[in-house]
């Protein structure tokens, strides 16, 4: 595992978007891995589920919408506060850009780091970041829950609980029943769990799964268009945070330093889920924030631009 390309340094070949119809109105942008943008249309506007990274990547998003609305985006939700997520926001003209107290309080406490941090691990990701005019703040915060009509179109908007971020949140549609889970739920691409809770990860999976959503879209990943689909993307992420945290946890334990635990993470985890998406870029945050949290650490501690380099060479050089 040495003199690995940092973080998604490497990467930076272009994607294939996929743009397609969930159910009459609710549409999903994604791109082989990369993060994903959910639509809704309602009966005079638009809302738009995270943004992409930056107002550049944005209009790729807004050239889909463009293709089958002229509705005005009054609505943009962040699923959380992550660069890569939100920083893209500026090109909707949104009148009302949505997001949960936690996560507005995250953007507070640690967005520049977040910012800065990300621009470093994601070079392909930030096209023209120049454009960026800086943070994406919320201008309506909710707590928990947040019901809107869009018309005649019901929409909820929903913190769940901790897992991703301690912000996360999801976008529900009741009477179609899908799901806009942010990077609650991935599929074939591996959780990032730098800024996560990984114990509390599962209770919330287990309370979107009492949703019975029928349809989802992840973070990274196809849309999942069928029941089945849904649970197996639930099931495939539930998979990988339960292994990997038990095998640092496990190392904890036995009093392991850091680097032979991720070594020994890696390779554990490396036959199920090496195929899947960015899974060398996330295993040194996500082992380094298990270890953490086995060793007490409850709330996650703040990547900047500087510990991400730090980090990265002290797991990933023999």
């Amino acid at each position: 595992m040495a003199d690995k390309a940092f973080a998604s340094q490497g990467d930076l070949e272009e994607k294939t978007i996929t743009f397609e119809a969930l159910a009459d109105g609710l549409y999903a942008y994604t791109a082989e891995g990369d993060p994903n943008s959910g639509i809704i249309v309602g009966d005079d506007s638009v809302m738009v589920v995270d943004t992409q990274a930056t107002p550049v990547m944005a209009q790729g998003v807004i050239d889909r919408i463009r293709s089958v609305t002229d509705k005005p985006i009054d609505y943009v939700v962040l699923s959380h506060y992550h660069a890569v997520r939100v920083l893209g926001a500026s090109a909707y003209g949104a009148k009302h850009i949505i997001a949960s107290r936690d996560t507005h309080d995250l953007i507070v406490e640690r967005g520049q780091q977040d910012y800065e941090s990300e621009v470093g691990r994601f070079p392909r990701l930030f096209q023209s970041v120049e454009t960026v005019p800086g943070l994406t703040w919320p201008n309506l915060i909710f707590e928990k829950s947040l019901t809107l009509h869009l018309g005649k179109r019901e929409v909820q908007i929903l913190q769940l609980g901790r897992g991703h971020t301690k912000g996360d949140t999801v976008v529900w549609l009741p009477k179609e029943k899908v799901l806009f889970a942010g990077d609650l739920v991935e599929f074939g691409a591996t959780p990032y769990t730098g800024d996560a809770y990984l114990k509390e990860w599962p209770e919330t999976l287990a309370r979107l799964c009492a949703l019975q959503p029928e349809k989802l879209v992840p973070g990274r990943g196809a849309a999942l268009k069928t029941a089945q689909e849904v649970e197996e993307g639930i099931a495939g992420t539930q998979a990988f945070l339960t292994e990997m945290y038990q095998s640092v946890a496990q190392g904890v334990a036995d009093g392991k330093p850091l680097k032979d635990i991720y070594s020994e993470t890696f390779t554990r985890l490396e036959p199920t889920f090496g195929s899947w998406v960015i899974f060398e870029h996330c295993m040194p945050f996500d082992v380094s924030r298990a270890y953490d949290e086995a060793s007490g650490v409850d709330d996650p501690r703040i990547w900047t631009a500087e510990r991400d380099i730090e980090m990265w060479r002290s797991l990933e050089r023999d």
